[in-house]
């Protein structure tokens, strides 16, 4: 480990320009900030070696959490202390966490995010918003998804904000990205997997009447925030399903819609 780096450190600097998406595509890499990402990074890396490269931290981190720097150490991970001001420059929060690793990207192609013979699968297309994409990643990754794909003009899930809600659950299932919605779609029925478009004008209602349903392999297509799915994706799917709203609002948002519908399909499959 070397002495105590700050802000205009060479390596604090290139790991600094990794929070603009353009120079993560360049180098493959994103930083991946906070305590327990970080551990969960470190898990990853001892399960495939090599994936995380640096490790900053400061002195408050270090002493909390000693395990990190013993962890990273012994996988041969480059560790530094940094000063308060460097590590806030590797943050785009306004309360740096004071630890940040540097990884290497996550996502995978299509065909390896659905080798095997999938069982459920999030498909969020369009979808913009950073922390709705990583929040529904975690929660995906909490239903027992075996692998999430952000189709057409997504948000890059290697977005700070991205990853920061997605608390870690980006390591723990494959990740595909890919601007073609309908390469998506034939990619899921290849493999078999009956295809659900999340609508509020859906015809099949997400109640017990659709557990048949459900217990399919499936994969669910989850529109953006806004506008959800577009007309023409939704036709693609084999059914449009309604989550039922018995109160007044209007509608759910993504993430808790995602939550309902995953969950459901997880009670028909478990």
């Amino acid at each position: 480990m070397t002495g105590t780096l700050t802000e205009r450190t060479p390596r604090v600097a290139a790991a600094r320009k990794l929070l603009r998406r353009a120079a993560r595509v360049e180098a493959g890499r994103f930083l991946v900030e906070g305590v327990r990402p970080v551990h969960e990074a470190l898990t990853w890396a001892d399960e495939q070696p090599g994936r995380v490269h640096d490790l900053f931290l400061t002195d408050a981190v270090a002493d909390r959490d000693p395990t990190l720097e013993d962890r990273a150490t012994a996988l041969g991970v480059r560790v530094a202390r940094v000063t308060e001001k460097a590590a806030a420059g590797l943050s785009d929060t306004v309360s740096p966490q004071g630890v940040v690793a540097v990884c290497s990207t996550v996502a995978v192609g299509l065909d390896a995010a659905l080798a095997g013979t999938p069982r459920l699968v999030t498909v969020l297309v369009g979808v913009a918003d950073p922390g709705n994409a990583g929040t529904v990643i975690r929660t995906s990754d909490a239903a027992g998804a075996d692998a999430v794909v952000l189709a057409g003009d997504a948000v890059d899930p290697h977005n700070g904000k991205c990853v920061r809600s997605t608390m870690g659950s980006l390591f723990h299932l494959p990740l595909a990205v890919s601007r073609d919605v309908d390469a998506v779609v034939t990619a899921l029925r290849e493999r078999g997997l009956t295809l659900l478009a999340a609508a509020g004008d859906g015809e099949t209602v997400l109640d017990a009447s659709a557990d048949a349903l459900l217990a399919e392999p499936t994969a669910w297509l989850l529109g953006s925030e806004a506008h959800g799915l577009d007309d023409r994706t939704a036709a693609l799917a084999d059914h449009r399903v309604r989550v039922p709203i018995h109160g007044r609002a209007e509608s759910l948002n993504l993430a808790t819609a995602a939550a309902v519908c995953l969950y459901a399909s997880a009670r028909a499959h478990h």
